[in-house]
């Protein structure tokens, strides 16, 4: 039977510039609707089947270091638990370990802050032993901190055995101890996933295919969208958090380019900095990207602050989304839930946009065509436009520009020879210098266009 709870968004009466979002410092950004944030919160409780029996936004004058909310409100909620009958109070707000144990005597029922919230979830979705070593880390992180609890054997003193603890250690002090030593098991197994990652970065390098991250607010479409680019079947649903995991799949452009897809976790608004810390590992697959797409559902109502909450995530990582030779290309995903009047909305500001963004919808495949050219473009930039005469008996060499080149044109003499023109990437230039020795040919630079990706 789920756990009947109710979700609580604390929201200060006056705003100042205590608040913000994200991973990194605290940036200027557009204000949350509170409605927007009560809906956010309520998804985040049922992203982990709890039974959400109310939910509302309670006005914070300010914070009591004790309760957080002052002695009235505490025992306003208290009656509206019991009400319920609720064994969980889930409160959209970091609490502090002290706030934490005095609301769960107050209330007598278990009491979650946003930053624990997450990280339950966070541990349910993990699938593979890397996501759960990362999820571990973070949990034994934030619980650290909060063994001052309603346990009564934490207070118990206990006597020594070898080494495993001295003569009257405290109870609290040992499980301190042991959570310590958990730590540092799973950071050396992390150091373990880090050099992996690297072995594997190394390995793409040499092949070598460029690397596209997606990225975006949590539930924007970043799955849908990799579904419809690769073909998979990676689970795609109107939940927080679905993907946790990344997954790589490869994708062939027109120009016979191959990429390497890369579907990220989801970012939200005040995301623990302990799981970013936890997720670096994963997270820097997208510091290593050729290009990275950030992912926006532009037809919700908060699409401007949600893009904020993702740039502040990624200059937490190094990345200056608002440079202007930043390696990031936004694609505006869900156009079919636009009506007629918001289209044009988007559609102008697109025009007026001084990096134009992708107008797609992941759902229906709307856009997906020029989301692909676009990317073919943008990693294409450095292209060269050469042109190579191809012997009759060196069919192999024509079929292999043909899947790993753009042939933009091509003509076939009396002799049988093909005269190629074709636009290829410099990643793969030196493997076609190798077939092209082996071959005694050469390939000269297009006179139509020597450098560059050229027209067609």
């Amino acid at each position: 039977m789920p756990t009947r709870c109710l979700v609580l968004v604390p929201v200060r009466r006056q705003r100042g510039a205590a608040g913000g979002s994200g991973l990194a410092a605290k940036t200027t950004q557009p204000e949350r609707s509170l409605d927007n944030r009560l809906e956010e919160a309520v998804g985040l409780a049922r992203a982990i089947a709890l039974d959400v029996r109310a939910a509302q936004v309670v006005p914070l004058a300010a914070p009591r270091p004790s309760t957080l909310f002052g002695s009235g409100k505490v025992e306003d909620i208290k009656a509206l638990i019991g009400a319920h009958e609720a064994g969980l109070a889930v409160i959209d707000h970091a609490l502090s370990p002290v706030q934490q144990r005095n609301l769960e005597k107050a209330w007598d029922c278990k009491v979650l802050d946003r930053t624990g919230l997450i990280l339950e979830i966070f541990g349910e979705r993990a699938q593979t032993r890397e996501g759960r070593l990362q999820v571990e880390l973070a949990h034994l992180n934030y619980q650290k901190s909060r063994l001052v609890r309603t346990w009564t054997h934490l207070e118990r003193q206990r006597g020594g055995f070898g080494f495993l603890g001295g003569p009257g250690e405290a109870q609290i002090e040992t499980d301190r101890r042991l959570i310590e030593e958990r730590i540092e098991s799973i950071r050396r197994d992390l150091v373990g996933v880090v050099r992996t990652r690297a072995l594997h970065r190394a390995g793409r390098k040499r092949v070598p295919y460029p690397v596209v991250a997606i990225v975006g607010y949590t539930n924007a479409g970043k799955s849908t969208l990799f579904n419809r680019l690769t073909g998979a079947s990676v689970v795609a649903r109107d939940q927080v958090f679905e993907t946790l995991d990344p997954t790589m799949r490869e994708v062939k452009l027109a120009s016979g380019r191959r990429i390497i897809l890369s579907d990220t976790v989801g970012f939200i608004s005040d995301l623990p900095t302990t799981l970013v810390a936890a997720f670096r590992a994963t997270l820097e697959e997208v510091i290593a990207a050729d290009l990275i797409l950030h992912v926006r559902d532009i037809a919700h109502t908060e699409s401007e602050a949600q893009r904020h909450d993702v740039d502040a995530v990624l200059a937490s990582l190094g990345i200056d989304a608002s440079a202007a030779a930043a390696p990031i290309l936004e694609v505006w995903n869900k156009a079919d839930r636009l009506d007629a009047a918001a289209l044009s909305e988007v559609e102008r500001g697109i025009a007026r946009a001084d990096r134009p963004p992708v107008l797609i919808s992941a759902l229906t495949g709307e856009g997906i065509d020029a989301l692909l050219a676009a990317i073919d473009a943008r990693l294409g930039a450095g292209d060269e436009v050469l042109t190579l005469e191809i012997p009759a008996r060196d069919g192999r060499l024509l079929s292999w520009l043909h899947d790993n080149a753009d042939v933009l044109a091509q003509e076939t003499g009396e002799s049988g020879a093909v005269t190629a023109r074709f636009r290829i990437d410099p990643a793969i230039r030196g493997k076609l210098e190798g077939l092209l020795k082996r071959a005694g040919l050469s390939a000269s630079p297009s006179p139509h266009s020597s450098v560059g990706r050229g027209s067609g």
